[in-house]
């Protein structure tokens, strides 16, 4: 399976950016996939992360209420609508498919990884 993560950009706070998860590979919509963040000098982070058939749905605290994650397993997408966005969402953004179909918040339980996109917010 081969990830491709798109859409971030320079956006100003309060602002929206979506993110989109493209892959190659049947079995990513057998599988959750989630999101992750990474700021340089700081660990990788969880973000969200969505089952195989989209029914559950996870998220960190600091992006409750202003992130949704969502899926279209027909075309092999997952997606991260990011609103009402703040300086501290700065980061490159991953997305990472699971070998099972629950949705997980530890980045030990997704192998493979896409090559992220950057977000960056600005005050």
């Amino acid at each position: 399976v081969q990830l491709q993560a798109s859409g971030g950009g320079l956006v100003q706070a309060g602002g929206s950016l979506r993110l989109s998860c493209v892959a190659s590979g049947r079995t990513f919509s057998n599988n959750a996939v989630g999101w992750f963040r990474q700021d340089p000098g700081r660990d990788r982070e969880f973000v969200a992360s969505i089952s195989w058939n989209g029914g559950n749905t996870y998220y960190a605290d600091s992006v409750k209420g202003r992130f949704t994650v969502s899926r279209d397993r027909a075309k092999y997408i997952v997606y991260l609508q990011m609103n009402d966005l703040k300086p501290d969402d700065t980061a490159v953004y991953y997305c990472a498919s699971a070998l099972r179909p629950i949705a997980s918040m530890s980045s030990g339980e997704y192998r493979y990884w896409g090559q992220g996109t950057l977000v960056t917010v600005s005050s």
